[in-house]
This record gives structure tokens, C-alpha cells and sequence, in this order.
């Protein structure tokens, strides 16, 4: 969330990436960093005990949304 919240102060659009379990902290930080409109997108937990294999295909998985979240953010 802090890197999301300094690459928006910053004019780059960015998306916070998170796993369920930390969403409501996201939002937190989210709040205390002044940018409360910052949503994180969610994946699944957990990820530490994925394989590289395993985190590409999550990954994959989730670059639709951010993309779209991308260009909803920018005006497009």
C-alpha cells in the first residue's frame, strides 16, 4: 500500500496487490497514507509456499483486473 500511495502522490497510476487475509490492512494503511480511495486488489492466500510455477500462473491470473483497474484509474 505505501508504494501504491507514493507512486499515486507521484502521478503513476499503480495497483496495490494483496492476499485476502491482508485486505483489511491494506485498507488501513491505505487510510492512514491519505489515500483512502486506494482499493488492493486481491489474490489468494497464501503465496510464500508457492512454487515459482505456481505464482506466475496466480499472477496471470490477476493481470486482467490491474489492467483494468489501470486504465479505469487513468481516465480511460
Amino acid at each position: 500500500m505505501h508504494d501504491g500511495s507514493v507512486l499515486e502522490e507521484r502521478g503513476v497510476p499503480s495497483v496495490a496487490v494483496c492476499t485476502e487475509v491482508f485486505f483489511a490492512a491494506g485498507k488501513v494503511q491505505a487510510r492512514v497514507l491519505g489515500h483512502s480511495d486506494l482499493e488492493p486488489l486481491t489474490v489468494p492466500h497464501p503465496i510464500q509456499s508457492l512454487t515459482p510455477d505456481q505464482i506466475r500462473e496466480r499472477a496471470e491470473g490477476a493481470v486482467e483486473q490491474i489492467v483494468e483497474r489501470l486504465m479505469k484509474n487513468n481516465g480511460s
